[in-house]
């Protein structure tokens, strides 16, 4: 989830957004032109920044600082600065002046840079968890097509392992895990003996790869 302030902050992120899912591997991005109710903000002075410009004032805007609402918190992350009232003077206050952070989602982590926020769903299913492991045996398996010598295009069958955590994710996956690895045919098999030895998360399995 992105929360956006602008309909050109809108247009960036989705003219990029193919790229972004592709090169984190993320599922779907959600835009969100209102999330004051899913992201709260908090906001902290910045005492190294502060004391030097405000001496004895620094404890009165600290507090006022503290006492910042949501909306408050919005103006300074988009304008950069905001001006608040201190015993009867105006001072101007600026991003660098404070802190500020987004606390955490029951299942979502949360990041900021600048007036950016970015809140990652960190909750991984069962089709997910398939979909990794498929992920990963194309991977070995493209590395071992490189390592044989194969040719790009040359078809190739699969004999794999048989491992709890596979057979699921293979039969789920199983045009993906052939469509990008050029594969005919692709077995599962109590032993295979001449294969390759493979390790990733919880899962030991062989692969053994020839051509069709």
């Amino acid at each position: 989830m992105i929360p956006i302030d602008s309909k050109e902050q809108k247009e960036e992120i989705l003219a990029v957004s193919d790229l972004i899912k592709h090169e984190v591997n993320v599922k779907e991005i959600d835009l969100l032109e209102d999330a004051s109710d899913i992201l709260v903000k908090q906001i902290k002075p910045n005492f190294k920044t502060l004391g030097p410009r405000f001496g004895k004032d620094m404890k009165l805007i600290a507090n006022a600082i503290n006492n910042f609402t949501q909306e408050d918190i919005n103006i300074i992350e988009q304008n950069g600065s905001i001006d608040i009232e201190i015993n009867g003077k105006i001072i101007n206050l600026g991003r660098e002046d404070v802190e500020i952070k987004s606390q955490d989602i029951e299942g979502w982590l949360v990041a900021n840079e600048g007036s950016l926020t970015v809140a990652l769903d960190v909750t991984i299913t069962d089709d997910l968890r398939q979909e990794g492991i498929a992920r990963e045996l194309v991977n070995r398996i493209q590395n071992l097509r490189k390592d044989s010598g194969f040719e790009v295009t040359d078809r190739i069958d699969v004999v794999l392992q048989t491992e709890d955590n596979i057979v699921n994710a293979v039969n789920t996956n199983l045009e993906y895990i052939k469509t990008e690895t050029l594969t005919e045919e692709l077995e599962i098999l109590d032993s295979v003996n001449n294969g390759i030895e493979i390790a990733f998360d919880n899962i030991c399995t062989k692969i053994f790869i020839q051509k069709h």
